[in-house]
């Protein structure tokens, strides 16, 4: 298969399946039929917000590069736009107040999604033997996804969570409780594993649906209050083991849309004994997001759900759970909500 960005399509992957110029990746199979599967889901009409506060973890030591929001008031005629009383300024006689605010905000520092410009790789895409940075169906660094230092840029032309943003990312979600069978302890799970922990629950994923698997990080984070134990946060609870094969595989023939979790990353992030000639630290980063267009959502909070399902005997609900249509943006805060 060719297409005019590239000659190579990395193996496995579904570059140009759905189209030479997609954007949205396994996001195009939420179909109607699909939304519908999701709405019959819902038995009782409850909701859970699968939010975490935005101001979790506390501090950087989780991820240094990534810090906690900081809110400003805006400015109206030099003057702070919060607990702004009208009549001390132009519209004498008015008993309005008024608050306004702005966010400095890093868009993965919490509860989030992943675009498919957040993560690629170096790959020979166009066959002339030299690997270039590359994205999901060969959107390449610099004209595709502009570098800051060379084109004065920080905007994704190409993969920008708004594309995920206007799927509307609505439909069939199923929790995979993994904390309900390992606890806390951390341990890398293969397809192995979690095929025994699916069947023991009767947890079954079809094409389309959105699956969540809960660890209880979510809850040892919201136990440390804001101020984390970064050691301990990393040496606790499940994580998919992204060098098992049989794994990424059923990832690929599950047909599932998105990969979400309560804890950060998915996978574990310092993978022992990984092949010497292969040089990803995210090999299921990879999998997902460059090769198959598979959105990741971190740091859910599922706990909550997942008790709820539990108590009922079920696994599938209605979830919803769009980005900000923030253009170019290569993540996104995100307020999911689940609904049984």
């Amino acid at each position: 298969m060719t297409n005019k960005r590239w000659v190579n399509r990395p193996e496995g992957s579904n570059w140009g399946d759905f189209g030479p110029d997609d954007e949205q990746g396994r996001m195009n199979l939420l179909t109607p039929e699909v939304v519908m599967k999701g709405v019959a889901e819902v038995k009782e009409g409850l909701s859970f917000c699968l939010s975490m506060p935005l101001d979790l973890p506390g501090g950087n030591s989780v991820n240094p590069k990534r810090h906690p929001p900081v809110l400003h008031p805006t400015k109206q005629d030099g003057a702070d736009y919060y607990n702004f009383v009208w009549d001390q300024h132009s519209r004498p006689g008015s008993t309005d107040v008024s608050a306004d605010d702005l966010v400095v905000l890093h868009t993965q520092y919490s509860t989030q999604w992943d675009s498919l410009a957040h993560f690629g790789q170096l790959f020979d895409a166009d066959g002339d033997g030299v690997p270039e940075p590359c994205y999901y169906n060969g959107w390449r660094a610099g004209p595709d996804v502009p570098d800051p230092d060379e084109d004065k840029i920080v905007k994704a032309g190409r993969l920008g969570i708004e594309k995920m943003a206007e799927t509307c990312v609505q439909g069939r979600g199923v929790m995979i409780d993994l904390e309900g069978h390992f606890g806390r302890e951390r341990v890398a799970v293969d397809y192995a594993m979690l095929k025994d922990v699916m069947d023991h629950d009767g947890v079954t994923v079809e094409e389309g649906d959105m699956v969540l698997l809960h660890t209880g990080w979510d809850d040892m984070l919201l136990e440390m209050a804001g101020d984390p134990d970064a050691a301990a946060l990393h040496s606790s609870c499940a994580v998919l083991d992204g060098w098992d094969t049989a794994l990424l595989n059923w990832i690929t023939d599950s047909g599932l849309t998105i990969l979400a979790s309560d804890n950060m990353a998915v996978e574990n992030t310092h993978y022992p004994g990984h092949p010497e000639d292969d040089h990803c630290r995210l090999p299921i980063h990879r999998h997902c997001l460059f090769k198959i267009g598979v959105h990741l959502g971190e740091i859910w909070f599922l706990s909550e759900l997942k008790k709820a399902l539990r108590v009922r005997g079920r696994s599938c609900f209605l979830l919803t759970a769009p980005p900000l249509r923030l253009t170019g943006s290569v993540g996104s805060p995100a307020t999911p909500v689940a609904t049984i």
